[in-house]
Parts: C-alpha cells; sequence; structure tokens
C-alpha cells in the first residue's frame, strides 16, 4: 500500500498537536500530500425567544443571530490553526486545509473521504472512565467507523 494522502486532524490542544506533528513526519517520509481538518463542533445556546434573549445576550428575532458573529470567529480562528500547523510542519508539501462543521468524529470521517486519504492520523487525550463515558471518545469511533487506516497518537507528557 501506498501512503498519497494524510489527514491530520487538529485543534488547539496538546495533545493534537503532538499527532499532528508526528503526522507531518509521516507525510515527510512518504512525500505524501496532507490534509489537515480542523472541526468546529455546533454552540448550542438556549433562547428565550419572549424575552428576546439567547443566552442572556439580547437579540432582535427579525435579524441575523449573533450566531453567525460567532460563526465567523470560529472561521477564522480555524483557518489561523490550519494555517500555523501547515506553516510549522509542512515545508516542501502540499497541504491542503479544511474546516468542517459538526460531530468531530463523522467530520473527520467523511473529510477523509472527500480528501480520498489513505491514512488518518490523529491523537487522543486518553480519557478514561466517568470522563470517556460523558465526554465520548473521538478517537474510538473514528477508528470503528473509519473505512481506512488510523493512526492514534497518543499524548505522551514530557517531565522538564
Amino acid at each position: 500500500m501506498k501512503i498519497r494522502k494524510i489527514l491530520i486532524g487538529i485543534d488547539e490542544s496538546e495533545f493534537s498537536r503532538y499527532a499532528a506533528a508526528y503526522g507531518f513526519d509521516i507525510a515527510h517520509t512518504y512525500g505524501a500530500e496532507v490534509g489537515l481538518v480542523h472541526i468546529v463542533e455546533p454552540i448550542i445556546v438556549p433562547t428565550d425567544t419572549q424575552s428576546g434573549l439567547m443566552g442572556g445576550i439580547p437579540f432582535d428575532t427579525n435579524l441575523n443571530l449573533p450566531g453567525s458573529e460567532l460563526e465567523t470567529l470560529q472561521s477564522n480562528r480555524s483557518a489561523t490553526l490550519l494555517e500555523q500547523a501547515a506553516k510549522e510542519w509542512g515545508e516542501g508539501l502540499q497541504i491542503a486545509q479544511f474546516t468542517q462543521y459538526g460531530s468531530t468524529a463523522e467530520a473527520i470521517i467523511e473529510c477523509s473521504q472527500e480528501f480520498n486519504a489513505d491514512l488518518i492520523v490523529i491523537g487522543t487525550h486518553r480519557r478514561t472512565g466517568i470522563d470517556k463515558f460523558f465526554l465520548g471518545n473521538v478517537a474510538e469511533h473514528v477508528v470503528n467507523k473509519s473505512l481506512i487506516p488510523v493512526l492514534v497518537v497518543p499524548y505522551i507528557e514530557t517531565k522538564d
């Protein structure tokens, strides 16, 4: 099997950065194209349409909700994050950047299909117990649902 395209999931966490560096190392080794994906999960804010408040923020129901402003901020932050990763590790590689919206695991799988990736690289924080139960496990879901190989890179804290 030839690794031609690697999709790397990235966010602002240390475990994600560690996995991204690992994924870029593989890409350099194989001369593979990299797809960098950042997932923006929807933020649900309770609204009270009778009082004109959205999560305590006044809004006019005839105008765009502040959510559109939030989406713009999230998109801009995502673009900055992807660009920083590309600059830090991607010298000499062909890099595509994706911002996906939705459930993290499902969005990673969808992006891997759109990008036609041969490998997905994601990090894990190794949650256990109650954290795993309430927060789910993105890496586990991607591994179970993906039709292509997934490399899950555990974050190893280094002591100074």
